[in-house]
């Protein structure tokens, strides 16, 4: 199965996230954000799986700096343009692994996609 993990290498939760990959030997290709930016189409498609409020970080720093007009009424694409623009907006990790889409980290959900 082919596994890859979008994030921001500095990332505490990636750094969990990528430990507990290689504790349990699954192989994966790791994409960062900051490094390769990432792409409208990818970005959409995560958002028509999951939906917009999960794939956006509201909680981090990134976002919570915008103007109140900026982050009020956001419209999907104005949330993808500003996802695009900085990818730190985006929730991480995002993993893809054999047509599944896992966003944000626990152990135990990536237990039962790679250890069941």
């Amino acid at each position: 199965m082919a596994v890859t993990i979008y994030g921001i290498k500095n990332c505490d939760t990636m750094k969990k996230a990528r430990s507990w990959l290689e504790e349990h030997e699954v192989a994966y290709q790791f994409h960062d954000y900051k490094a390769l930016g990432i792409d409208r189409a990818r970005l959409e498609a995560w958002i028509d799986q999951a939906g917009l409020d999960t794939v956006l970080n509201r909680a981090g720093t990134t976002f919570r700096k915008l103007p109140d007009a900026e982050r009020e009424n956001l419209t999907r694409e104005r949330a993808i343009a500003l996802m695009r623009e900085q990818p730190s907006m985006i929730k991480r990790p995002i993993l893809e692994a054999g047509g599944k889409l896992l966003i944000g980290f626990k152990p135990e959900i990536y237990a039962g996609t790679f250890d069941g």
